[in-house]
């Protein structure tokens, strides 16, 4: 019961910590440009568009393809990558009312063509009529591609209201 609880309320704060978009080696190494804290903050207001809207597509687009997000929550840890976290996303928007996503970024540190910050988000929805709030805290990796920040690790503490 614990274990599917903590899957449930994982595929809730699966959304907290993507970031970017589809990103491989040769990509990363060919298209690779450097870093500023704007390119995270324009990645922060993408990604608050993209959940709020449900978009998985556009969700898709901002997650790379080498992301591995890690997830703990009392002791628990789940790691994720790409298409696991897209799936529970759309699983999760597909079971729940009244969905609402926050994001913030602080301590941006760039370093040539990659970035750590700080992120903060807070979602909440309502589940068979229960309302819920998950605050999520992570340090992620960025890297620069094009000119857009990509999401490459994530580290989280979930967070359930």
């Amino acid at each position: 019961m614990k274990k599917f609880l903590f899957t449930q309320l994982l595929r809730h704060s699966i959304v907290s910590v993507a970031l970017a978009a589809p990103l491989t080696l040769a990509t990363m190494m060919s298209a690779s440009a450097a870093m500023d804290e704007s390119q995270v903050y324009s990645y922060a207001s993408a990604m608050k568009q993209a959940a709020n809207s449900k978009n998985i597509a556009m969700v898709d687009k901002l997650v790379s393809d080498d992301a591995l997000i890690s997830m703990s929550r009392r002791g628990k840890t789940t790691s994720l990558n790409k298409n696991a976290y897209l799936k529970l996303l759309q699983d999760s928007w597909d079971q729940t009312s009244n969905y609402h996503y926050d994001i913030s970024v602080s301590n941006i540190v760039t370093s040539g063509n990659q970035a750590k910050a700080d992120v903060k988000t807070v979602e909440s929805w309502v589940k068979n009529g229960q309302p819920t709030t998950l605050t999520t805290s992570s340090r992620a990796t960025l890297v620069s591609t094009d000119n857009n920040a990509v999401l490459l690790r994530a580290v989280a503490q979930v967070t359930i209201e």
